[in-house]
């Protein structure tokens, strides 16, 4: 009996090995941001997302994101409350929520080089996403505030080495929980490695764009970043979006620069143009904008001390000048601090 006991002792802890060995400990992590914004105009100018109030210390989010894994199964659940999570990356709903779903999805790897995920996800199209500790600059450009935040659905995805992936997949309209019109978008995105250190990825989407007017079209977006040396890093976005029956659309660019002079101090500048496409034989509006921002961490904690200018020849962004009346131009110094965790 006792030999069985030591035997039955001797199999649980080498099950419990083998599991321990194949599930990841449950993985949190997110970010909290707030920050101080004062237009020149004293106005509430250049109204891209997030970082909108004026002169006033104002709050981003809360951001929680859980990850686990087991085997070759895993999840991501990743939650926000605050502004910047809320109505400002998602269109409101009727029930009010004091939260975001960022993104809800499930991945089963089948090999090493095929696997597949369904659920919310954040979109794989452009260089900055909603989360400000992923992005250098604080305030975001055009043409994320044009693109999808996040795309439903499910996809596969097939590395044929560690230089060359391809994700395809069926996804509902841009930034919705529920396709009320059935799954419709296809989408796809190819990722080539040329050199170490230089990463691109060309990505593409057709479907139906629920919020901003559009209707049905297609993106095309290339989103590159380059780390040509130990400090200096290149990244590029350009996109163009094409909506069906001359309804409109957007193409764009944004160059980022930046530059670490040591690990805790650095220096990024985004140049970006943006055209918004005529509706029906309607003229284009084009914007420029040059954004310069510091990145100051200690720690957990990233300050990021920026100044902006953006310029409006068609006055179609509607900037203003302190006395009320219309102008072509706008600039802003902004303070935020970031800590991620």
């Amino acid at each position: 009996m006792k030999l069985k006991s030591l035997l039955t002792l001797a199999t649980l802890s080498i099950a419990s090995a083998t599991y321990a060995q194949e599930a990841s400990p449950l993985q949190l992590s997110g970010s909290v941001d707030t920050y101080f914004k004062y237009d020149f105009a004293k106005q509430p100018n250049i109204k891209t997302y997030f970082a909108n109030e004026q002169n006033s210390v104002s709050i981003g989010m809360i951001d929680l994101a859980l990850k686990k894994t087991t085997g070759k199964a895993s999840f991501v659940g990743e939650l926000s409350f605050g502004p910047r999570g809320q109505a400002q990356s998602i269109v409101p709903s009727a029930d009010g929520e004091s939260f975001h779903i960022q993104n809800l999805y499930v991945n089963y790897a089948f090999t090493d080089k095929f696997s597949m995920a369904a659920g919310y996800m954040g979109t794989f199209v452009g260089y900055e996403v909603i989360s400000p500790a992923a992005n250098f600059n604080y305030s975001t450009s055009y043409l994320f505030g044009a693109g999808p935040f996040q795309n439903a659905g499910i996809k596969g995805t097939y590395a044929f080495s560690d230089k060359v992936s391809l994700m395809v997949g069926l996804f509902n309209d841009w930034n919705a929980y529920q396709d009320l019109n059935g799954v419709s978008s296809v989408g796809g995105q190819l990722m080539v490695a040329p050199v170490e250190g230089w990463t691109a990825y060309i990505n593409v989407l057709n479907g139906f764009h629920s919020g901003g007017g559009y209707g049905s079209g297609t993106i095309v977006d290339l989103t590159t970043a380059y780390q040509i040396t130990e400090k200096f890093k290149l990244g590029l976005n350009a996109a163009d979006y094409s909506a069906s029956d001359d309804a409109g659309g957007y193409t764009g660019a944004a160059l980022y620069p930046q530059y670490a002079f040591t690990p805790s101090v650095a220096l990024g500048l985004r140049g970006e143009y943006f055209n918004i496409k005529g509706a029906s034989g309607a003229a284009d509006a084009a914007v420029t904008s040059v954004t310069l921002s510091g990145n100051l961490k200690a720690g957990g904690l990233t300050f990021i001390p920026e100044v902006r200018f953006d310029n409006d020849k068609d006055l179609s962004q509607s900037f203003m000048k302190s006395s009320g009346a219309f102008t072509k131009s706008a600039s802003q110094f902004s303070l935020a601090a970031v800590y991620a965790f």
